[in-house]
């Protein structure tokens, strides 16, 4: 197996914040066949506490405890909602308004594994949005979460009926290709069929803000990863 670099933000003796990269999961799965991040921090720290996860396609900032009592803390304080999380995502077609409130409940769909939906029964799940870029066919949206609900994003956006690209569960999960954008593209000759430019839901965890129980104000940023960048670059040479 190829070694794998972890990208640190933020380490201090208290816990450890990585730019997780897409197609990694946060903690093992049940068949633990595959590398996790907290393995690999485990291989690294010894001991490690996990204090909240990310979705396997969404990249960006997470953060693990290096002792119970920044684990206790941390758990805490997401729990309690003084963990300020910001998003980046790209979706499909144009927003109505620029900005706005999803306040829609979220819960289980008991008749396929592994999904969410908006019920009545749901727990209560906030999200803020701003457009930052719009591109017509794609906008480019930063989000405020005010709950930690699963695929809450992704839920909220598919009921505004703008779900992120690429996202089989809860949009067309259709790869974007170069050519859907750029209208005189051509194959190269090495190439057979077209690869995609971003095939995974294009959801990027960008910002967490907290202050610790000694005061220190965090803001911890994670760049976004090269995928979602290439194709912004491609939509903005378009756009201009």
């Amino acid at each position: 197996m190829a070694k794998i670099s972890l990208d640190i933000i933020e380490e201090n003796d208290h816990f450890v914040a990585v730019n997780k990269p897409s197609g990694m999961l946060s903690i093992p799965d049940r068949e633990g066949k595959e590398t996790s991040l907290k393995q690999l921090l485990r291989e690294k720290y010894g001991n490690i506490f996990v204090v909240h996860r990310l979705d396997r396609d969404t990249s960006g900032v997470i953060i693990f405890a290096k002792n119970e009592e920044a684990h206790q803390f941390l758990s805490i304080a997401f729990e309690d909602r003084t963990v300020e999380k910001f998003y980046e995502g790209i979706v499909t077609g144009t927003l109505p308004s620029t900005e706005g409130t999803i306040d829609q409940p979220i819960a289980e769909n008991t008749t396929k594994r592994g999904e969410m939906l908006i019920h009545r029964r749901g727990k209560p799940s906030i999200t803020d949005y701003k457009v930052e870029e719009n591109f017509g066919k794609f906008s480019l949206v930063r989000f405020q979460i005010h709950t930690g609900r699963t695929h809450q994003i992704r839920v909220h956006m598919q009921f505004l009926g703008h779900p992120l690209i690429c996202d089989e569960t809860y949009g067309d999960g259709k790869p974007v290709l170069i050519s859907s954008i750029k209208k005189d593209y051509k194959l190269s000759k090495s190439e057979e069929e077209e690869r995609p430019i971003l095939n995974r839901v294009a959801l990027h965890a960008a910002e967490l803000r907290f202050t610790s129980p000694n005061g220190t104000k965090y803001v911890l940023k994670a760049e976004m990863p090269k995928d979602m960048r290439a194709l912004l670059q491609q939509l903005r040479k378009r756009v201009k």
